[in-house]
């Protein structure tokens, strides 16, 4: 068994795990990055198509591309002397409160890493189809974008030749474009809210551009086939829940792509015995990014899911830089924190409570709405006063908002959207 003390163990080795990395480095602390892939950079290495880049680079390049980037200024760093160990192929099968990891791989062995803290980077996965409750048999050809994006993008194998996507999500546009450029004909897509669950860029470049018609509060409401899917039933969706009477329509398909959202990856979380938050689904953050378990940090889609692959990367530093700060500081008690309240049309957010110090504190919010709107201003507010304002065209639930603003010591801030 191999044994292991860092200052930092890093979990997942993607776009929020390689920015934890490098900040963690550049603050001269030792790390490790524990990665089941067996090479780093996440789900990024099957985004083929671009639209990445444009906060962090100024220009817009490939998944590929983006983690690249990051993985060669790691290269640079170690060469320079940076203490971060880097382990692929290492799965994670335990984390403890007391901040002890265990995990495993073909070359080691068991792994013992003994870590001043922790970064959680673990990423989201895709909800299924027996999380959107399809009714049918199991016939082979019902796989998640995700999927299809790796067998088209990875593997080179065309799961199919006609197309029905269930869901909105941004990966599922996407593939809805990627199937249709590699021959595959895209029936539709069938969204059950009202809104697609995408950003607007992705409606515009991925289906109206191809003529891919997109079908809100439609759902599928069966699947067909026994060993191989031969079609689906879609129906308009009902305001409870169920298909409208006589709207039902039966389309031939072989391929059925579930593009439904995502949640982030929880288990490690709960092992540690961190606070969940029921709106995110990811850990409950203080502005450090610090989770309930104090010296256990979270970072990237495994705290919340974001857009934009440039917020990940910036939650990564946030995190260890909160996680470095928290070292410096020899590992202080639980703090005390405040909440941070949410109004009106604002939903998932994180931080979701403030570390209450003696100090003006600079804190960087994320956020989503819970309904499209047009015309507004986000807000962090604090006994009626406004701490920090951005004026908004307009905001939807699939686009992540962000706002910074100077927090006074002992105050409960406030995230609202207000109409102007």
């Amino acid at each position: 068994m191999r044994e292991l003390t860092v200052d930092v163990a890093i979990i997942g080795g993607g776009p929020a795990g390689l920015a934890a990395a490098l900040e963690v480095a550049h603050r001269g602390r030792s790390c490790a990055i524990l990665e089941r892939n067996t090479e780093l950079g996440g789900i990024l290495q099957q985004c083929i198509h671009d639209g990445f880049g444009l906060l962090r680079f100024g220009e817009s390049v490939s998944g590929c591309t983006y983690a690249q980037r990051f993985i060669d200024q790691l290269e640079a760093s170690r060469a320079e002397g940076a203490r971060i160990e880097v382990l692929l192929d290492t799965m994670v099968l335990e984390l403890t409160a007391d901040r002890d990891v265990w995990a495993t791989n073909p070359t080691d062995g068991m792994v013992h890493v003994q870590a001043g803290t922790v970064i959680l980077a673990m990423g989201c996965r895709e909800r299924t189809a027996a999380q959107v409750l399809l009714h049918g048999e199991r016939p082979q050809g019902v796989i998640t974008a995700g999927a299809a994006q790796r067998y088209i993008n990875v593997e080179g194998y065309l799961p199919g030749t006609r197309a029905v996507i269930l869901g909105s999500g941004d990966i599922g546009l996407i593939m809805a474009r990627r199937m249709t450029l590699e021959g595959i004909e895209v029936e539709g897509v069938y969204e059950i809210m009202d809104h697609p669950g995408g950003l607007a860029r992705n409606v515009v470049q991925c289906l109206d551009d191809y003529g891919i018609p997109l079908h809100l509060s439609h759902m599928v409401s069966r699947v067909h086939g026994k060993h191989r899917l031969e079609g689906v039933t879609v129906a308009a969706r009902g305001a409870d829940g169920s298909p409208v009477a006589g709207t039902e329509r039966y389309v031939p398909c072989d391929l059925l792509v579930l593009a439904v959202g995502l949640i982030p990856e929880n288990e490690l979380s709960k092992q540690a015995g961190v606070e969940l938050d029921p709106v995110t689904r990811g850990p409950v953050l203080d502005d450090t990014f610090m989770t309930s378990v104090p010296g256990i940090f979270a970072s990237g889609n495994v705290s919340i899911v974001f857009d934009l692959v440039d917020y990940v990367s910036e939650s990564g530093e946030l995190a260890a830089r909160g996680a470095c700060d928290w070292l410096d500081a020899e590992r202080p008690e639980e703090p005390a924190h405040l909440t941070v309240n949410a109004s009106g049309n604002v939903g998932a957010h994180v931080p979701q409570r403030i570390q209450a110090g003696d100090t003006v504190r600079d804190v960087r919010f994320f956020c989503r709405v819970k309904q499209p709107a047009a015309r507004v201003e986000l807000r962090c507010t604090a006994e009626g006063e406004v701490l920090a304002r951005e004026r908004l065209v307009a905001v939807a639930p699939a686009s992540m908002l962000s706002l910074t603003a100077q927090v006074p010591a002992g105050v409960s801030p406030t995230i609202e959207i207000v109409e102007v």
